[in-house]
This record gives C-alpha cells, sequence and structure tokens, in this order.
C-alpha cells in the first residue's frame, strides 16, 4: 500500500513515519489518479454539454447553483467563474434555501445542481420548488438514475470513478471532475458570448488580474514626449534624454512620423563624435513600438524580448504613413505596477 502502513483502516495507522520518497510517491499517485479521471471526462464529453451551454444562453434570467457538501464548495467556485467570464450566477446554499433563500430562484433562471450521489437529501427542497415555478435543471452527477438526475432536463453526468482517498470515501476525484466540467462549461459560455478583453477588464479592475489587463494607453507617458528632428545637434539630444528621464528619444521627420530612436546604448556607440553628429546620423532606423491597446503584461514581455527599457506608443491602426508617436512607456511604469 505505500507509505510504510499496515493495511488501511479509518483509524488511517501508520507503522512508522513515512520517507520522503514514499510521500512523494503517494502525491503523485493522486495526481495521476485526477489528470487520468480528466481524460476519462474529456472522452465522455457528448451531446449533453452542449445542451447545457445551449439552455443557459437561451436563459433570461440567471444560473442559480446549489450543492451540499464539498460539491457545495464547487458550485460556489462554479458560480464566481461563470460571473467573472460573462454568464451571471449564483451559488445559494440549500439548507438556506429551505429557510427561506428560495425566493433566490425566479421565472427565467437556470438551477444547476451538484451533486455526486445525486441523492443529498438537502437537495429536494430546491428541486421541487424550481419544478413548480417550471425552472428548467441542470443536473451535475456521477449517478443517472439518481434524484437529482430524474428531476432535470439536462443531465451532465461525470464518470463514476474511484476517489484518490485510500478509502474511497473523502470527495477528492469526484471534486476535481466538477471542478473541471464547470470550467469547461464556463468557458465555452464565455466564447459563445464573445467576451471580449475589454468586458474582462470592466470586471476585474483590481488585483494582479486587473493589472495584466491594464493596457499601456492607461499608463503611457503622453506629454513632453523626448522627441527631435533628424536635423537635431546631439547635443541637444543628449541635453534631452538626461532631462526626459526614459532614456530614449524619438527622431521624427518633418511630419511628426516616426523615424527613429536614440537609446543610451546609441551615445555610448557613437561616443567619439556623438558632440558633432546630428540625430539622423545617430538614430536606430528600425524602432520597436508598441500599440495603445496592447495590454501591459504583453508590453513587459516585448521590452524584455527586445532587451530595451523603453518604447513608445503609436495609434493601433494607423496607417504607415501615419506613425505617428502619441506616447512612451518605460519599464519603470510596469514595474510599479507590480508586473515582474
Amino acid at each position: 500500500m505505500g507509505w510504510g502502513r499496515k493495511q488501511m483502516t479509518m483509524q488511517f495507522a501508520f507503522t512508522a513515519v513515512p520517507s520522503g520518497e514514499e510521500i512523494l510517491r503517494r502525491g503523485t499517485e493522486v495526481i495521476r489518479a485526477e489528470a487520468n479521471a480528466l481524460n476519462v471526462l474529456a472522452e465522455r464529453l457528448d451531446q449533453d454539454f452542449v445542451d447545457a451551454c445551449e439552455l443557459i444562453m437561451g436563459a433570461s434570467g440567471r444560473v442559480v447553483i446549489t450543492g451540499m457538501g464539498k460539491s457545495g464548495h464547487i458550485g460556489r467556485k462554479w458560480a464566481a467563474t461563470m460571473a467573472a467570464t460573462g454568464t451571471p450566477a449564483i451559488y445559494v446554499h440549500p439548507g438556506e434555501a429551505s429557510h427561506g433563500d428560495l425566493g433566490m430562484l425566479v421565472p427565467g433562471d437556470i438551477l444547476v445542481v451538484i451533486s455526486n450521489s445525486g441523492n443529498t437529501g438537502e437537495l429536494r427542497c430546491f428541486l421541487r420548488y424550481a419544478a413548480s415555478i417550471n425552472v428548467p435543471v441542470i443536473g451535475v452527477g456521477a449517478q443517472k438514475n439518481s434524484v437529482v438526475m430524474q428531476n432535470a432536463r439536462v443531465k451532465l453526468c461525470y464518470p463514476a470513478v474511484r476517489e484518490a482517498c485510500p478509502v474511497n470515501v473523502a470527495p477528492t476525484t469526484s471534486t476535481t471532475l466538477q471542478l473541471a466540467l464547470g470550467d469547461a462549461l464556463a468557458l465555452t459560455l464565455m466564447d459563445m458570448r464573445g467576451f471580449s478583453v475589454e468586458s474582462m477588464k470592466r470586471l476585474h479592475p483590481g488585483g494582479t488580474l486587473g493589472l495584466r489587463l491594464t493596457s499601456v494607453r492607461d499608463i503611457m507617458h503622453a506629454d513632453r514626449l523626448p522627441l527631435v528632428r533628424e536635423d537635431a545637434p546631439m547635443q541637444d539630444v543628449v541635453v534631452l534624454m538626461t532631462s526626459a528621464g526614459f532614456g530614449i528619444a524619438g527622431v521624427v521627420d518633418v511630419a511628426g512620423r516616426l523615424a527613429g530612436v536614440i537609446t543610451d546604448g546609441d551615445l555610448r556607440r557613437h561616443f567619439d563624435h556623438v558632440l558633432t553628429a546630428t540625430a539622423g546620423s545617430v538614430m536606430n532606423e528600425e524602432p520597436k513600438t508598441v500599440p495603445a491597446d496592447m495590454l501591459a503584461e504583453e508590453v513587459l514581455r516585448v521590452l524584455n524580448e527586445n532587451q530595451i527599457t523603453a518604447a513608445f506608443v503609436m495609434e493601433p491602426g494607423a496607417p504607415v504613413n501615419h506613425n505617428v508617436p502619441i506616447g512612451i512607456v518605460h519599464v519603470h511604469d510596469l514595474l510599479r505596477l507590480g508586473l515582474c
């Protein structure tokens, strides 16, 4: 059995403290058991999944999710993921439902009932109430002939696999399947709704995710850009670069279009004649720029991959002959946001 233990009993008695190798082996066994179950689930996804998606898409109300015990914890995750990806959803505890919270469910809603056995007693009042107000039920569980499935319009059945728990009791593999099924449903609905990055950004203004969804337009410097003409003396360029503090100057033509950039590295490479040269003779004619709608996380990747510390920001979709910089972003701007 591993772990240096006797035949497993409910007391989980050990004959000795398990070795590090035994601990790792057991952890690996659990992860592989759950991964194998997920593969089976993926292979068995069928028309019922399509029906569930179409039923939710056609609803005028919310998705109300319920479940007891560990299934209830998974139900909370379902509701949170759906709400965050464009499908209005709430979780209602079945115990609270029987004490007044049944009123959370109204005509036009969809009721999702998650239960591995499908026969949990606390769910029955919810099922009866849903039927009384003609709210369709999506059942989620492992038992096709359970009470939940008998009352469900759509039956999302996952494989009845053995739990990773050594005595096949603690919900482990089954809750992993529930969680994955919820993610699959939420993200498929997200695609069906055409839920965009901008939509995600409106719902996630805070935290690390909010930072990752911030566009460079929101953080760029748009005033007093370090720009010079091609015929500008390098003495003036050095003064501008020093005062601006970005370590870069943009070189523009008479129409204000970006023709190149000069960086601290260019100053070092042309050190022997930098004070007698013009900006046009020193500049790099193939500057790296970023569009204003690029996400901050992607901008940081571009800067890192090109080993540069700043880039000019351009209006997305502008024609090549209108290559006028509208801002500048420095790696420090991104690091101050908490991106790294």
